[in-house]
């Protein structure tokens, strides 16, 4: 999170998941690395053998279409022309800052420090707010619904009603959505996408667990996703992400039972810190938030035993933990959590 002063333009935060910074902040650990420090589902989609054209061919039309289809019902958006397909949100943030002329872009913050420093690349003011009320009289608003680390929850009615007093400033609503997956999902402004000046962006890699595709979506209405489709341009989307991405947002099923899942492990890793004697102030089925005055030595204290974890240079008193993949890493986290 990058909270303060103007976020450097070329300089990537660590956000986690990086086992290279681990090794050189903590040589001696015992490996493998636990790696908590991410908001990824350590649960991945399955997916079946590829065709081979999917990497000898371009992309076909069809296939990107086909996709947009798929996840228009699976993030139960108006229709396929609301959705645009790319590699990765990560490449959507400054296109879409980019849909407003350079003015003052406000950030929901604390939360995910991206979304400032690709709205201050394409120009705009970047400025990191902590009231929900300081949107209304930005050029370009952003949050991350949930938010990203604690859990905070705007609701639909409270986005609609910004997204609408924007629209008459002919301004701007952008909400990142990445794990609303997770999240109460009749909070989304997803099947609003027609409602006119907001955009909405959904990961694919977070809750399949397949970061790795890179592949993401705006949701927006249909002059919108023109806009950015016609900036990205063609074969935006890989042949293999959009066979995977076809074949996990069509898999209904699979999503239910992944949602059903996360939360029984969310509980069990509360469970942890409550024996442990820690209080948990938030989060998603995906990661929780600790704010504690310990949060330092309980970082370096873990790292020391191979358990990786988000810690915050702006905050010092946060963590974020990702949840165990197995019965064995959870008897690992909880063995380290009682030797602190």
């Amino acid at each position: 999170m990058n909270v303060a002063g103007k976020p450097p333009l070329n300089e990537i935060a660590d956000h986690g998941g990086s086992l290279s910074r681990a090794d050189r902040l903590f040589p001696g650990a015992p490996k493998p690395w636990l790696d908590l420090s991410t908001g990824i589902n350590p649960h991945s989609y399955r997916f079946g053998d590829l065709p081979a054209s999917a990497f000898r061919r371009l992309p076909e039309d069809a296939l990107l279409s086909r996709l947009l289809t798929v996840a228009a019902r699976a993030y139960s958006a108006p229709s396929h022309r609301t959705l645009v397909a790319a590699p990765g949100t990560q490449i959507l943030l400054p296109l879409v800052a980019a849909l407003v002329p350079p003015g003052r872009a406000a950030i929901l913050s604390p939360t995910y420090a991206e979304h400032r420093r690709a709205a201050a690349i394409v120009g705009h003011d970047a400025v990191a707010v902590s009231s929900f009320a300081d949107l209304a009289s930005a050029d370009i608003a952003i949050l991350v619904n949930p938010n990203n680390p604690d859990g905070r929850l705007c609701t639909r009615t409270e986005l609609l009603d910004l997204a609408s007093h924007l629209r008459k400033r002919n301004r701007l609503l952008v909400v990142d959505e990445a794990f609303m997956d997770v999240g109460p999902r009749e909070q989304s402004l997803a099947g609003d996408a027609n409602e006119g000046r907001f955009v909405v962006l959904k990961s694919f890699g977070k809750f399949f667990g397949l970061a790795g595709i890179r592949l993401g979506f705006a949701i927006a209405a249909p002059d919108i996703v023109a806009t950015l489709q016609a900036r990205l341009g063609p074969w935006a989307v890989s042949g293999p992400a959009l066979e995977i991405g076809i074949a996990a947002l069509d898999d209904l099923d699979w999503q239910n039972g992944m949602r059903q899942r996360l939360a029984n492990e969310a509980r069990r890793l509360d469970a942890l810190f409550a024996k442990a004697g820690l209080a948990v102030q938030g989060g998603t089925d995906l990661y929780r938030f600790l704010r504690t005055p310990s949060a330092p030595a309980i970082f370096r204290a873990l790292g020391r035993r191979g358990i990786l974890v988000r810690a915050f240079d702006e905050d010092a008193m946060s963590l974020r933990f990702g949840l165990p993949g197995s019965d064995a890493e959870f008897e690992r986290l909880a063995d380290a959590l009682a030797r602190l």
